[in-house]
């Protein structure tokens, strides 16, 4: 991972104004956060040649078909990025990769974005499905 891209990263984050919560320069990796966004647990996993975006949203009580097909349904909305399941298929987290290789802010600005109109627009009804 060139350092260049990971300090690049670490500098889009800070102009975008989310807090470096931890960094691990080993793994090439940062925990951010913007509260005032409803964002907590960011994780940016630079890993060569991708940009990993992931933050977990809630787990569900009961998983049900009903509660997979509203995620479906859902995701057809989200601008960039998408739900995704973690290991275990309970918990629902918002996810997004981009190509490090040419990737500009514009670009990783517009997963930020796409994760805060998410959580802006669709919030409420994310409450809902986690207690399905």
């Amino acid at each position: 991972m060139s350092t260049n891209k990971f300090e690049l990263i670490r500098l889009y984050l800070l102009e975008e104004g989310y807090t470096i919560v931890e960094e691990n320069k080993e793994d090439s990796l940062y925990i951010a956060e913007k509260p005032s966004a409803g964002i907590k647990n960011l994780m940016v996993d630079c890993e060569e040649p991708i940009l990993v975006m992931e933050m977990p949203l809630f787990e569900f009580k009961t998983l049900t078909t009903e509660a997979f097909q509203k995620l479906l349904m859902k995701n057809r909305e989200i601008v960039h990025g998408a739900f995704a399941l973690n290991e275990t298929g309970k918990k629902v987290i918002f996810c997004d990769t981009l190509q490090l290789e040419h990737l500009d802010q514009n670009e990783f600005v517009g997963t930020l974005n796409s994760l805060e109109l998410l959580l802006g627009e669709f919030g409420e009804e994310l409450i809902e499905l986690s207690k399905l």
